[in-house]
């Protein structure tokens, strides 16, 4: 594996998603610096609408990249209440900071508890190195 960002401060998903909680009943949902080195160049990001009401492990979106289509997952129960629009015209944000600007859709949780099923930061780390 090769040496790439992590934040301590986040919770990641083994489909390589990253959760950022917003307050107490909202997430922040993008794709890891990893899953941006496997995927390529983005070159187009179609989130799930505003008012979406999703299952964990629903398709939030799709990801579109040089190399392959890809989906990307919730990891909670909710509904979307926010897209990122400014990755229509630069999908490429993604790439640059999956972290920051690169960020796809907020989701309002129903159930906050979903949240403790996935990993840290070190667990995380840990699952990238598993063969």
């Amino acid at each position: 594996m090769t040496n790439l960002e992590i934040p301590q401060n986040l919770i990641y998903t083994k489909d390589h998603e990253w959760i950022r909680r917003d307050g107490a009943d909202h997430i922040v949902l993008g794709i890891t610096a990893h899953a941006v080195d496997q995927l390529g160049d983005i070159t187009m990001v179609t989130p799930k609408r505003v008012g979406t009401q999703l299952r964990a492990q629903d398709v939030a979106g799709e990801i579109d990249s040089v190399k392959v289509a890809a989906q990307l997952f919730s990891p909670v129960s909710g509904e979307i209440v926010e897209v990122n629009t400014a990755l229509d015209d630069a999908p490429e944000a993604v790439n640059q900071e999956p972290y920051g600007a690169g960020w796809m859709v907020k989701i309002r949780l129903s159930d906050p508890s979903e949240l403790a099923g996935h990993l840290d930061a070190a667990a995380y780390a840990t699952f990238l190195q598993e063969p």
